[in-house]
C-alpha cells in the first residue's frame, strides 16, 4: 500500500476539488429539528413540512400569497419624528432604526397595502417581527390610522396580522400614546360599519396585545402562537406557582373563549375568503371564479406602489 497515493493526494484533491454549499439553502426548524430546503419553505409559507411549526413571515411576503395574483398596492403612512426623546442605551435610537432596515429592508416595524383577496377588496397591515421585535411606536400608530382612514375612504374590511413584543421602549410614553390612538382608528371602522378582522401571530405580546389586537370584530390565530400581557415566565415568577401546560398559546385561548379560531397559515386566505364575504352580505366563493396564479404578471402590472410608498 503506497500511503502518499492512496491516501495523501486524494485528501488533497478532496480539499481543493470540495464544493462550497452557501449556508442559506437550508433552514431548521426550531420545533422538530428538520433540515428544510428553503425553496420548498418558501412554497409552504414557512410553516414546516414535518411537523407544521409555523414560523417567522415577513409581511411581504405574507401580503404576496394572501392577495389575490400577489398584486397590491402600499398605502403611504406618516413619517413621525425620528427620535423626539434623543434615547439612548448601548445604542443611538437612530442607529437601532437603521440597522433594522438594513436588516430587513422594509422602513418600519408595519407595512400597510391594499388589494383584493378572493374577489374582496381589502386593506391589511401586517407587522414585522424582525424589525425591532415589531415593537409598537409612533410609526405603528400612524401606520393603523393611515390603514383605517384608507379603510373608510374606499369602504372595504382592514384586516391586520400582530406580531409584536410591545410598546418600542426607545419613544417611552410616547409608544403607549399608540394604544388609544389605535383604539381611535378601530372605532372609526366600527362607526363606519366595517368588519375589523385581526390574524395573532406567534408571539403577540404586551401594549399590542392590550389595545387593538385584541379589538377585532373576528379574532384568528396561528396554531401555538404565544398571545399575552406579561409572558408566562414573568407570571411564574410572581405568583409563585407553575402555569397549565401550553398556557397562553393559541388553542388555550381558543378554548377559553378569547380566540374565534386557530387557523393553519397555509388554509388562511381561504378561510378570510369566507369570514369577509360573509361580512360584506356576499354569495360564497366558487373556486373556479377566484383569480388564479396565471394573472400575477398581468395583476402586478395593473397595481403598482404609489411614489411615496417606495422603499
Amino acid at each position: 500500500m503506497n500511503w502518499i497515493s492512496n491516501y495523501v493526494r486524494p485528501k488533497i484533491n478532496s480539499l481543493f476539488n470540495r464544493r462550497e454549499v452557501p449556508e442559506n439553502l437550508w433552514t431548521k426548524c426550531d420545533e422538530c429539528g428538520s433540515m428544510l430546503f428553503h425553496r420548498d419553505l418558501a412554497e409552504n409559507l414557512n410553516v414546516c413540512s414535518n411537523c407544521g411549526h409555523h414560523m417567522a413571515i415577513t409581511p411581504r411576503d405574507r401580503f404576496e400569497a394572501l392577495f389575490d395574483a400577489g398584486a397590491f398596492a402600499e398605502v403611504a403612512v406618516e413619517q413621525p419624528v425620528q427620535d423626539p426623546l434623543q434615547f439612548r442605551d448601548q445604542k443611538k435610537y437612530p442607529e437601532r432604526l437603521r440597522a433594522a432596515q438594513r436588516a430587513t429592508g422594509e422602513r418600519e416595524a408595519m407595512l400597510v397595502a391594499e388589494g383584493e383577496i378572493g374577489g374582496v377588496g381589502i386593506v391589511a397591515a401586517g407587522q414585522d417581527f424582525a424589525f425591532m421585535a415589531g415593537s409598537m411606536g409612533m410609526y405603528v400608530g400612524n401606520a393603523i390610522l393611515a390603514a383605517a382612514r384608507r379603510a373608510v375612504e374606499l369602504e372595504r374590511p382592514l384586516v391586520l396580522f400582530s406580531a409584536a413584543g410591545g410598546a418600542r421602549m426607545q419613544e417611552g410614553i410616547l409608544s403607549l400614546m399608540q394604544m388609544p390612538r389605535t383604539t381611535v382608528a378601530v372605532e372609526m371602522l366600527k362607526e363606519a360599519g366595517l368588519p375589523y378582522v385581526v390574524v395573532l401571530t406567534h408571539p403577540t405580546t404586551g401594549g399590542v396585545t392590550a389595545s387593538y389586537a385584541m379589538l377585532g370584530d373576528v379574532q384568528i390565530a396561528e396554531p401555538n402562537a404565544l398571545i399575552c400581557f406579561a409572558g408566562p415566565r414573568v407570571i411564574e415568577q410572581t405568583i409563585r406557582e407553575k402555569l397549565p401546560e401550553g398556557f397562553q398559546r393559541a388553542e388555550y385561548l381558543l378554548d377559553h373563549g378569547m380566540l374565534d379560531r386557530v387557523t393553519d397559515r397555509r388554509a388562511l386566505k381561504e378561510e378570510l375568503v369566507t369570514i369577509l364575504r360573509m361580512l360584506r352580505g356576499m354569495p360564497a366563493a366558487v373556486r373556479g371564479d377566484l383569480p388564479g396564479p396565471g394573472l400575477a404578471a398581468e395583476g402586478a402590472a395593473a397595481i403598482q406602489p404609489p411614489p411615496s410608498a417606495a422603499r
